[in-house]
């Protein structure tokens, strides 16, 4: 990416960043050169599929912490159904739409309404609410407000091979609210 001609320093920085490292005296887990509150949007294409269910807190949460108040998250990953977890034999299952691929890596399969519960309720102070109850998004203000999400159903046909294939994904564009004490401090920074 840092080789296109497109690729100006001066606006953007592209960086590998363990999305789920824990803060410790030698790390404060964000991505180097970055500090907490300094980023306007962060693009998480295919990358909470990979993680466990037991690091999404901790994703979340860092992804909360380098964003700015008003920052934007813009997430793509896989959707239930999909062609690619309909393929998955037995032996490759580890949990509920949780398997791991031939390679060893691992895939989760989301459900809009999963994604939209997880973003819209989680809080600094709760981290992600794991009780199945039956409040939804709306009935707990979350660190973050769903601005869309949807979910992008395709088929895709490969004429030649004379197959079709049923693709899932889901997209949303999550907000990080603007506290009070955020927008206090923007204005004495300013």
């Amino acid at each position: 990416m840092r080789e296109s001609e497109h690729y100006d320093p001066k606006f953007i920085s592209a960086d590998v960043w363990d999305v789920t490292a824990v803060p410790d005296e030698e790390n404060n887990g964000l991505p180097q050169g970055l500090t907490e509150g300094s980023v306007d949007v962060v693009i998480l294409i295919f990358i909470f599929s990979a993680l466990a269910p037991s690091q999404w807190d901790q994703a979340i949460r860092n992804v909360y912490r380098v964003l700015k108040p008003g920052g934007l998250v813009l997430f793509r990953d896989y959707g239930r159904g999909d062609l690619a977890q309909v393929r998955f034999k037995k032996g490759r299952y580890m949990d509920e739409n949780f398997y791991v691929r031939g390679d060893g890596t691992r895939v989760y399969f989301f459900e809009k309404d999963q994604l939209e519960k997880m973003w819209g309720t989680w809080t600094p102070e709760k981290g992600l609410q794991v009780a199945e109850d039956n409040t939804t998004a709306e009935s707990t203000e979350g660190a973050f407000e769903v601005e869309k999400i949807g979910v992008d159903r395709r088929l895709i046909v490969n004429r030649q091979r004379k197959l079709k294939m049923y693709r899932c994904w889901i997209q949303a564009h999550y907000r990080k609210r603007e506290t009070p004490a955020a927008v206090e401090a923007e204005k004495t920074d300013s």
